[in-house]
């Protein structure tokens, strides 16, 4: 074969999964097709399904990028306060994975792939909470402090996205959500 539909493209693994970022950007995880990323990346309908098997397959790995990337963001952070300020930057920066690796629908949640790269994120996120100062009410619930970190950054960057936050917090999304961030989890 010859042309834009050979059978050698390169990598068409990360042509693919970067379509299908563009496609979610666009119009969110239901639009998205198989045969659709194949005309895309100009190769036969079949060549996705080699490489990912399905759709489910192809948001697995997606899914798995993303929590990978964002368990990076979070170790890169260091504390608790600039490491939920980098989850939200990472929601906004990367939001076609945000917007898969937290619907399960979507995806084999079970897949090793996608458990570990989830389990890495987790470790990071942890990893900020335990900073923590000592002297606290909750200091005795590592796990129920991790949960309120979470709960908090991934609400603020889901408020954030759907563009429900009131116009007061202005336009930057790394600088309200350390504003909001610190109210909660005060520096020491």
């Amino acid at each position: 074969m010859t042309g834009t539909r050979g059978y050698h493209h390169g990598d068409l693994r990360r042509t693919l999964l970067a379509a299908a970022v563009q496609v979610i950007e666009e119009s969110g995880p239901a639009a998205l097709s198989l045969r659709d990323l194949a005309r895309r990346a100009g190769v036969s309908h079949a060549a996705p399904a080699h490489h990912f098997g399905d759709k489910a397959g192809l948001l697995t790995a997606l899914a798995t990028e993303g929590f990978d990337l964002l368990a990076k963001a979070l170790r890169d952070a260091g504390d608790l306060l600039d490491g939920g300020v980098a989850y939200v930057d990472f929601a906004v920066s990367h939001r076609a994975h945000f917007e898969v690796m937290f619907r399960p629908d979507l995806y084999r949640t079970d897949a090793e792939e996608v458990v570990a790269a989830r389990e890495r994120a987790g470790d990071a996120l942890r990893a900020g909470v335990a900073g923590l100062p000592e002297a606290r009410p909750t200091a005795e619930d590592p796990q129920g402090d991790a949960l309120a970190a979470w709960s908090i950054v991934h609400g603020f960057a889901t408020l954030w996205l759907a563009g429900a936050l009131p116009e007061r917090v202005g336009n930057d999304p790394r600088a309200a959500a350390r504003a909001v961030i610190h109210r909660l989890f005060p520096e020491p």
